[in-house]
């Protein structure tokens, strides 16, 4: 089948194409279509590269960020791994001082405790032994209620503590206990004066039976109150008509209370048995009262005991005077002494100058002829200590 390349085959407007200009155009249509495809192609390849190579660099960057940050993670951990390992031996050392406090702390209040419980123990004691002398201090009360029942006992208490208190305070030599005197009576105790004959009388029985009646506060009735007076005016001129005996004795006595209350209570209840037994110069006086008065007599024994050694004192004092003049007089001699000494290695000084200074003239002279003789002149030594 022949065809006619130049036949018209398409109609465009007024312009007619054959088929060989169909075909040709077709063709280059074609050798362009495949030139854009190679294009797109060889672009698409040179993409791909680009994108290959982005790739392979993105993964370099990757992998150095990667490997950074495996460092960084190595390095974190490392300081991780040191700061639990800092951490944990902080954290042993505060517990093991932590321990230590807590069991030093336990030891001290351990310790603390068992002091308290032995301080405990000591005053537990001490209230038993308070409460033992409590029991004694009760049954001593009672043997006291049953000593002042009994008269003689009584007596015997007031006797032994009115002996306490003078044997305390004075010589054995200023006092007597149960004395004779001349006429056959026997007071509780004489306490003898310097420079006097006379003793001063003291008594111990003083009458407890009409107090037990009263009360301990305030006054009694008036049956009570005039026992009182009876018995402690009876005992009073007692005391004056056996114990002041003239030439013997002093002209007062005292009466010894052997307490305290009963001598506060006379005096706020009874002031009128006080004013009879001053009138009777007999004076009443409590354990306190009686001590302050044995100190006075024991200063006025001591005072007259100094004018008795007065002669002997003044006496060695004159010696002592005479040997003190005596030291004087030495101490002038050997001050004169140390003078003339003196004077004398101040003479001898002198005369040693002088022999210094004319050996340095003796050197100074200059001898031109040696058979020059000098002629020494047969003068008499001079006296070196004359100062010549």
């Amino acid at each position: 089948m022949n065809m006619n390349f130049e036949q018209i085959i398409v109609q465009v407007g007024a312009r007619g194409f054959s088929l060989g200009e169909v075909a040709l155009i077709f063709a280059s249509l074609l050798v362009l279509l495949f030139a854009g495809l190679a294009l797109w192609a060889a672009l698409s390849a040179r993409k791909r590269m680009r994108d290959v190579t982005q790739a392979h660099q993105n993964a370099e960057q990757l992998e150095a960020r990667f490997l950074e940050m495996s460092g960084r993670l190595q390095t974190m951990t490392e300081t991780n791994i040191t700061s639990q390992n800092e951490l944990a031996r902080v954290l042993h050392e505060r517990f093991d001082r932590m321990g230590h406090s807590v069991g030093q702390n336990l030891t001290n209040s351990t310790q603390q405790t068992s002091e308290g419980l032995a301080k405990l123990n000591e005053r537990l004691a001490v209230i038993d032994t308070a409460q033992k002398e409590l029991s004694k201090v009760s049954t001593q009360i009672v043997s006291l209620q049953d000593i002042l029942t009994n008269k003689q006992a009584r007596g015997a208490f007031g006797q032994s503590q009115m002996e306490a208190i003078i044997n305390d305070g004075l010589p054995k030599t200023a006092f007597e206990f149960q004395p004779t005197l001349s006429n056959k009576t026997r007071p509780d105790c004489l306490i003898h004066m310097p420079n006097s004959p006379k003793g001063i009388v003291v008594d111990a029985k003083f009458p407890l039976e009409a107090f037990r009646d009263l009360p301990e506060q305030g006054k009694g009735t008036k049956e009570q109150n005039q026992r009182v007076r009876t018995d402690i005016t009876k005992h009073i001129k007692d005391i004056s008509e056996k114990y002041l005996i003239a030439g013997e004795t002093q002209d007062m006595a005292i009466m010894f209370v052997p307490s305290e209350a009963l001598y506060a209570q006379l005096h706020e209840n009874f002031e009128a048995l006080i004013q009879t037994a001053q009138r009777e110069r007999v004076f009443i006086v409590s354990p306190n009262i009686l001590m302050l008065a044995v100190h006075t007599m024991k200063a006025i024994l001591k005072d007259a005991r100094m004018r008795e050694q007065a002669d002997l004192i003044q006496d060695e004092v004159g010696l002592m005077m005479k040997d003190v003049h005596r030291l004087r007089d030495r101490t002038v001699n050997l001050q004169k002494h140390f003078g003339n000494a003196t004077k004398d290695i101040e003479l001898i000084l002198t005369s040693s100058d002088k022999i210094s200074t004319r050996g340095l003239k003796i050197e100074a002279v200059e001898i031109e002829d040696e058979d020059i003789q000098l002629e020494i002149p047969q003068s008499p030594p001079r006296n070196l200590l004359a100062g010549e």
